[in-house]
């Protein structure tokens, strides 16, 4: 069998191998970026802009008022705030003070909050004024000791700032009252910064960078340990897989990031990425907004756009989306779940540029796989590994199984955590340095990755394996679907059967035709045993399906 048959596949200009470490850390990478595009517009937001000078600037006076607080290198600083324009702010400046970022989700319960708060050991954090209710509930039982909270509009011009915090306050409520002792506001950190003086430590490749929480393959929330090193070649390979595409163009790079930037993809390929090649990042705070999200659209030339498949499908079923101007689209790339080849479809034929796929985990820094957008993409798969970048596929006991067989994908690589933080990390990897991923695959002929199902998702129907993401790709395919969702519940004969959960795009479609379609389209042991029509389904921040929360739902009735 070819080693990398992979290699053979990859588009003309992107080496097998390249140079990984081209910074000697995060904060060189970053002050590089600010020199060689200091007059561009780095990040847009509800109309304000932020040039890279600015963000120099303003990361730095953020740096010196972290250092004034007495935190030291190595401390942990938690940020937690949807898409605005104080998230780069806050990250590059705790970066540039040397202190470990805890990446936290705005949108996370006070249980969930002080698990991480705890666990990380995080003595400072940021925070958007809508959440600090929350942090008020627990933070006596963390170790945060500094507290500085920004307002939605902090960073918007003149007049607009106050009139958004007040109508965010004062007319939509979306600020419960809070009481948080000592707090600081961020506009105020930033001035008392610009008139300190910013220290610039010593930062090694090999110092932790963020502790990127993730559910893991147990469900256990953990903090994957993401150095510099990581981060650093992890950009090295996805600058090289992208530029061939992004060099042919004139003029700045416009990417439209409605993924939060507290996701690890968000955070690496929208942010660090597309700040090394000096583009334009327009942040969108609310994207379940369509209507808005199109709005801010029609302002933008956008040449690329990341996202998940459900908020493709959500911006293809709204009837301004195909208005757009489309003319410098170079295209789409989807991750966090599988992206439908109905939506795939639908999104070239609209766009007329590619949807394609990637794969990664908060633990890769994130990214993998991709697929090319020169056309040689293969939809329904994960893509190609990157350069430097070992992907393979494994049995349950560690053996490395051949091409074209299903197992576990494993990596290594340098973009790979080192492990959890403060955590036995036995069973994460086989020996040779082979991460688990707990996502189940195969490898074509030709080196192209395509995910069966996660190991924990997979149905059992009386002994033969079924693989919730297939049903899914078939159901959506009907032209009255929306969107669907598949899991497994207890079946006195069978031990499981199939639950499917619909979201109708046509009114009139039945139980009985959806059921005709998958008995055409599926095996018989596949076809669902259960349909039940919904007007929703539960989701993630990021617009992810979440098949575990309908498996607690059927958990009574089991």
């Amino acid at each position: 069998m070819e080693a990398f048959p992979w290699i053979r596949m990859y588009p003309s200009g992107v080496p097998p191998e390249i140079k990984l470490y081209e910074h000697e850390s995060l904060v060189a990478l970053f002050e590089d970026c600010f020199v060689r595009f200091r007059d561009r517009v780095a990040f847009e937001n509800m109309g304000a802009t932020m040039t890279y000078g600015e963000l120099d600037k303003l990361s730095k006076d953020f740096a010196a008022f972290l250092q004034s607080l007495g935190m030291k290198k190595g401390e942990r600083i938690a940020i937690q705030m949807p898409n605005l324009l104080q998230f780069p702010i806050a990250f590059v400046g705790a970066l540039r003070a040397g202190l470990i970022v805890v990446n936290t989700n705005p949108l996370y319960t006070p249980r969930e909050m002080e698990h991480q708060f705890s666990d990380s050991g995080a003595t400072a954090i940021v925070i958007v004024s809508n959440f600090a209710a929350n942090l008020q509930k627990i933070i006596r039982n963390t170790n945060i000791r500094h507290v500085i909270v920004t307002d939605l509009g902090d960073m918007l011009p003149g007049i607009m700032r106050p009139i958004v915090n007040f109508v965010v306050k004062r007319v939509k409520k979306m600020v419960p009252p809070y009481n948080l002792a000592g707090a600081i506001p961020f506009r105020r950190a930033l001035q008392l910064g610009a008139s300190l003086t910013y220290t610039r430590p010593e930062i090694k490749l090999e110092d932790p960078a963020v502790l990127q929480y993730t559910g893991g393959t147990t469900g256990i929330s953990k903090g994957a340990v993401l150095s510099n090193a990581n981060i650093v070649a992890h950009n090295s390979m996805v600058t090289h897989w992208f530029v061939p595409y992004l060099s042919q163009g004139s003029g700045q790079e416009i990417i439209i990031t409605a993924i939060p930037m507290y996701h690890i993809f968000a955070l690496t390929v929208n942010g660090v990425l597309m700040m090394s090649v000096g583009a334009k990042n327009v942040l969108i705070t609310n994207p379940r907004d369509m209507k808005a999200f199109i709005k801010e659209l029609r302002k933008h030339k956008f040449t690329l756009i990341t996202g998940v498949n459900t908020l493709f499908n959500g911006l293809l079923n709204q009837p301004d989306f195909a208005k757009l101007d489309f003319s410098k689209l170079k295209g789409a790339v989807g991750g966090g779940m599988a992206v439908q080849d109905a939506v795939a479809i639908r999104w070239e034929e609209v766009t007329g540029k590619p949807l394609v796929e990637g794969y990664g985990l908060s633990e890769t820094s994130p990214v993998l796989c991709c697929n090319p957008l020169d056309g040689t993409h293969k939809r329904g798969t994960i893509g190609l590994p990157m350069p430097s970048t070992e992907v393979a596929i494994f049995d349950d006991e560690g053996n490395q199984l051949p091409q074209g067989a299903t197992g576990e994908i494993c990596a290594r690589g340098p973009q790979v955590m080192s492990g959890y933080w403060q955590q036995d990390n036995d069973g994460v990897f086989w020996p040779g340095g082979w991460f688990r991923t707990g996502d189940i695959g195969t490898m074509d002929e030709q080196g192209f990755f395509r995910i069966v199902d996660r190991k924990k998702d997979m149905i059992k129907v009386s002994g033969f394996n079924v693989f919730p993401n297939e049903i899914e790709n078939v159901v959506a395919g009907h032209k009255k679907v929306l969107e669907v969702a598949a899991i497994g519940v207890p079946h006195e004969k069978s031990g499981e059967a199939i639950k499917i959960f619909v979201i109708k795009r046509d009114r009139s479609l039945t139980e009985e035709e959806l059921r005709a379609y998958c008995e055409e389209n599926l095996t018989k042991y596949k076809v669902p045993r259960y349909i039940e029509f919904r007007e929703s389904l539960p989701k993630s921040n990021v617009g992810k399906i979440l098949r575990r929360a309908l498996k607690e739902e059927v958990k009574p009735a089991a």
